[in-house]
């Protein structure tokens, strides 16, 4: 038997513990993580343009990298990054990626003479799931299950085609047309309705229209 004081003070930390996982709000714990990795490939340069056979050896390490949407490709150079701009733009081009502005800083040095591309890519996931460590039965404490939305966090992080899109979003077209924007509205504003003759919509299939 334990004197009667730490009794008293074992029981606050004794709930405490029975709370362990407990969501009493109706949004998930879960969200998903993502994470960055700079990886870097120096390449000797001539005359602002890559060392002969060094264009083979930037392809292969593209190649190697499996380069994707969501993938940036930068130069560093030293200076504005114009160095083999040409020559790196053109290998980037065959994977649908073009140049960033800036390169971001590296941690190693720079020897002389080469350039240095950096590729920098995000990945998404969900730490921690799925959780079961919280029941989704009933109970008396109304909590959430701890394993709730385990599966949209997971599926968002696995559909997310720039996993950098969930930091800091996606900008939206610089212009647009208005006219463009509003023709569908005015087309249907100025269709004569079906009962005074005017036109219905055409019912489609797979096999096209009827």
């Amino acid at each position: 038997m334990f004197p009667r004081p730490v009794l008293a003070i074992l029981a606050p930390s004794l709930l405490l513990a029975g709370c362990a996982g407990y969501n009493g709000g109706l949004d998930s714990v879960h969200q998903p993580v993502v994470s960055r990795q700079d990886l870097t490939l120096d390449l000797q340069a001539e005359n602002g343009r890559l060392a002969a056979g060094e264009g083979q050896r930037l392809a292969d390490w593209m190649a190697a990298m499996d380069l994707r949407y969501g993938d940036r490709i930068a130069i560093d150079d030293g200076l504005d990054g114009s160095t083999a701009r040409t020559d790196v733009a053109a290998a980037a081009g065959r994977y649908g990626l073009m140049l960033a502005d800036r390169a971001p800083a590296t941690p190693s040095p720079r020897a002389a003479g080469t350039v240095r591309v950096v590729l920098t890519r995000t990945t998404a996931s969900v730490p921690g799931c799925p959780d079961y460590s919280h029941p989704s039965m009933m109970t008396a404490d109304a909590s959430t299950s701890s394993n709730f939305g385990c599966a949209t966090a997971a599926n968002l992080a696995a559909m997310i085609a720039d996993p950098a899109d969930l930091v800091r979003g996606a900008p939206g077209a610089p212009l647009s047309d208005p006219q463009t924007a509003t023709k569908a509205v005015g087309a249907y504003r100025a269709a004569v309705p079906s009962g005074g003759g005017g036109r219905t919509v055409k019912s489609e299939s797979a096999g096209g229209p009827k």
